[in-house]
């Protein structure tokens, strides 16, 4: 088993929602944290609240797409801290819309989804987690740190109507894991670094909270806990995948039981 305490998170996405959940997570269990966001002023706020419970955190600009950002990123985990434990790439996007849409009245193609929209999301959920976790991979390989590349994928891997792009994206990191966990195989390093991704339904984010309360009591009336996920109950998923040395290269669901639309 792996402990938390002492051990180094790197983090995209980190200026909110669950990837900030999880560096509070992180901290709170000794450990430190390099988070990285598209914006300094959430970064700003985000390393107030770490601090506040007596965390050691760095903060990175990082637009993951870029790979220059992604190495200055995993070479500040180094420089400041020695070495990389958890790799947490859960930067992403939604640009949710119909590939194509029709007209009531005529029942010909009126709207389609745009180049620029599906592309933006497969740009930052996709090949900006490639790149994140080929940088971070690459310096815990050199400086031989021990630990965990935790993936983010979703129940929307499974197909979801309005979601071409970010459901591609998502079932790309369903697939991640069993690709690295082998290729590392290969080279005798899958006992040193594991990979995995979590699946998270719907999350209590402040976002999705912000949603139209009546469409949130529809989503809610498939989900057999009756309620949404709590962004800790994610991080803690992830804390005890770290710990956990036996569990790699698959995909954990935490959904609350969600049924997809079927109440059977």
């Amino acid at each position: 088993m792996l402990e938390i305490e002492g051990s180094v998170a790197v983090i995209t996405g980190g200026g909110g929602g669950i990837g900030l959940e999880i560096a509070k997570y992180w901290v709170r269990h000794g450990g430190r944290v390099v988070i990285a966001d598209i914006a300094q002023p959430l970064l700003d706020q985000a390393e107030a609240q770490l601090k506040e419970l007596g965390g050691e955190v760095a903060t990175v600009v990082c637009d993951v797409t870029k790979e220059e950002d992604n190495a200055r990123l995993a070479d500040v985990a180094i420089e400041l801290f020695g070495r990389i434990n958890l790799v947490a790439p859960f930067a992403g996007i939604i640009k949710d819309g119909l590939m194509v849409s029709t007209s009531k009245e005529t029942g010909r193609v009126n709207r389609k989804m745009s180049l620029e929209q599906f592309r933006a999301v497969i740009d930052i959920n996709l090949t900006g987690v490639f790149l994140t976790v080929r940088e971070c991979a690459e310096r815990m390989i050199n400086h031989n740190c021990k630990g965990l590349i935790c993936l983010v994928s979703s129940t929307g891997s499974l197909g979801t109507a309005g979601q071409i792009n970010y459901s591609s994206s998502k079932a790309a990191m369903s697939v991640f894991p069993k690709v690295i966990t082998a290729e590392f195989l290969r080279r005798g390093l899958s006992g040193q670094i594991r990979c995995v991704a979590v699946a998270p339904g719907y999350v209590g984010t402040a976002m999705v909270r912000r949603m139209d309360q009546r469409a949130l009591e529809k989503i809610l009336a498939d989900v057999p806990i009756g309620r949404l996920i709590d962004p800790e109950e994610v991080a803690s998923l992830v804390g005890e995948l770290y710990r956990n040395e036996a569990l790699a290269g698959d995909v954990f669901f935490i959904h609350g039981g969600l049924r997809l639309g079927s109440r059977g």
